[in-house]
């Protein structure tokens, strides 16, 4: 029977400032694919792990675009092109009443456009993720800090990664099966 693929290693550490000295040594000393878990926001935590800007706000920039031009582009077609009427010599393309539902459209398509961007950029919704398997990995929304190296790449060596992880002396180190 094949040896179950490995996911990564998973530290435990107890408290927030031994998971910053962690990451920071991890990224001096080793070219891992790392992630950190915590029950709350750890300032400098983002910044020393080197996670990249998300695109939300740039897929909420297209969704107020295409949300509010749209439907501008939509109220002039009906009422200049499909269906003009001339109702007491007003113009028939008003362009003053055309304003309000485009705005309510531009807002709606931001939100629904950064919501999907979040979603997706999460990869979610996941029904089972590998780190579910560990049972202290519960503790990480309550009181207690993790970090995974992953093994997806060809250059990580699971040995010289735990021996990474012993030198950093966390609580426990448990091999996460993918």
């Amino acid at each position: 029977m094949s040896e179950p693929r490995l996911y990564g290693l998973l530290a435990e550490f107890d408290s927030a400032s031994r998971l910053v000295a962690a990451v920071i040594e991890v990224r001096r000393r080793g070219r891992y694919e790392a992630e950190a878990y915590s029950p709350f926001p750890v300032e400098g935590l983002c910044e020393v792990l080197g996670a990249k800007r998300d695109r939300i706000s740039l897929a909420m920039l297209l969704g107020a675009a295409v949300g509010g031009i749209g439907t501008f582009a939509l109220e002039w077609y009906a009422a200049v092109v499909n269906y003009p009427l001339n109702i007491g010599g007003r113009p028939v393309f008003s362009w003053p009443a055309f304003v309000p539902p485009a705005i309510e459209m531009t807002i709606l398509g931001a939100a629904l456009f950064g919501v999907l961007a979040l979603l997706i950029g999460s990869a979610l919704p996941q029904v089972h993720h590998p780190l579910f398997a560990i049972d202290a990995f519960e503790r990480a929304s309550s009181d207690r800090f993790f970090l995974l190296l992953r093994a997806n790449d060809s250059t990580f060596e699971p040995d010289a990664a735990r021996a990474l992880l012993q030198s950093l002396e966390p609580l426990t180190i448990n091999e996460v099966a993918a």
